[in-house]
């Protein structure tokens, strides 16, 4: 019996080392296929007719403005002031009472200075992919500057490149001291596994 419960026990360690090792290879591989396609600094930014900015909230649980929000819109910001783009599509999510584009729009335009008719407003960015890929076959725009904070960033390229997008992405500053900081690093890390999942398997994915 207790040589029975060590093989039954050395099984499930062997299956959860093994498990774990997959889902760094494919955090790694989606690493390597968007190597070199990233940008911090804006000089080194090629220019591109559009960006695409990925949703979030304006507001933490906590009813204060989400630094990740405003450090998405100050890099669009950037981009534009240094003529990197000619226009930008905030896609996000819309339903009663919570419009993610309308805000992103009405904080570029009177926070960045950015004119409201170079804006183009997608309600139904719900989750990343879905921002992709209506930026691709709605927005006809697939030369895009995708802008989000690069832990996020690298999964969006991944999701362009599958895609047959020639995309960009220029990070916008990361949050370290922030109640959500290692909650959204953990969440991004699983969501990587899953887009390689997704990719290898041919399945759309419904949401992340």
């Amino acid at each position: 019996m207790l040589k029975f419960i060590k093989s039954f026990f050395k099984t499930i360690f062997v299956s959860l080392e093994l498990i774990f090792l997959l889902m760094l290879l494919a955090n790694f591989w989606v690493f390597a296929l968007t190597s070199g396609r990233t940008y911090t600094k804006i000089s080194k930014v090629p220019p591109r007719e559009c960006a695409l900015v990925l949703g979030t909230s304006p507001k933490m649980k906590s009813g204060f403005a989400n630094p990740y929000f405003t450090s998405r819109m100050a890099a669009v910001g950037t981009l534009y002031h240094h003529g990197k783009i000619k226009k930008i599509i905030v896609s996000g999510e819309k339903s009663k009472n919570y419009d993610e584009p309308a805000a992103m729009k009405k904080f570029l335009v009177y926070t960045e200075g950015v004119p409201p008719e170079i804006i183009i407003e997608d309600p139904k960015g719900f989750n990343t992919h879905k921002s992709i890929l209506r930026c691709k076959d709605v927005y006809k725009q697939s030369n895009v500057i995708i802008v989000s904070q690069g832990f996020h960033n690298l999964r969006a390229l991944f999701f362009a490149r599958n895609n047959n997008m020639n995309a960009l992405g220029f990070d916008a500053q990361d949050v370290t001291k922030n109640e959500s900081y290692y909650r959204n690093h953990t969440r991004e890390f699983f969501a990587r596994v899953l887009a390689v999942f997704y990719y290898v398997l041919g399945i759309s994915p419904k949401e992340n």
